[in-house]
């Protein structure tokens, strides 16, 4: 066989099965996984905050309270520009 056409099928092969698996989480769980920080229940109860929102509560003296972090790192601006 040649050693392209053994490449190809080993990636195809380990698509269809990351695909089986994320189906299967999906049927038995009823959702999605949830890797979001802000959503995710699991996370915001141990504690863990999106890196964003750590570093704004390092920087606490420079006034980062009148901009919270929601802990959703889509939404944080770590350079307080106002691009709104």
């Amino acid at each position: 066989m040649n050693s392209a056409l053994t490449t190809i099928i080993i990636a195809v092969a380990a698509l269809a099965f990351f695909a089986l698996a994320m189906s299967l989480t999906l049927i038995f769980k009823g959702h999605h996984i949830d890797s979001e920080i802000s959503t995710n229940k699991d996370m915001q109860r141990l504690g863990i905050k999106c890196a964003v929102q750590e570093t704004r509560e390092d920087m606490a003296a420079e006034k980062c309270d009148d901009n919270p972090c929601s802990g959703n790192c889509a939404g944080c601006d770590i350079e307080h520009s106002n691009n709104k």
